[in-house]
């Protein structure tokens, strides 16, 4: 891979650009998507929940929170190992 040297932010933003993309390119433009949609998305589940006190509620937060990151490397993992 050649090595670029670029006068400004601007013109190395111009290389990134493509302008001739192939069937190819939109198959990973639409991965990123998927994989941004899943990592961005909160899952929480639905409805009311009582507790007893702050520290029960942020507890059962933080277990959803770890359960919902386990998920999103497993996709994660998924999406680099196509």
């Amino acid at each position: 891979m050649p090595i670029m040297k670029y006068r400004s932010l601007e013109e190395a933003e111009k290389a990134l650009w493509c302008f001739y993309p192939t069937e190819h390119y939109y198959r990973r433009v639409s991965g990123f998507y998927e994989l941004f949609c899943k990592l961005l998305s909160p899952s929480y589940p639905k409805g009311v929940f009582k507790y007893k006190d702050i520290n029960d509620a942020n507890r059962q937060r933080f277990e959803w929170d770890i359960s919902r990151g386990i998920q999103k490397d497993k996709s994660y993992q998924s999406f680099y190992s196509r």
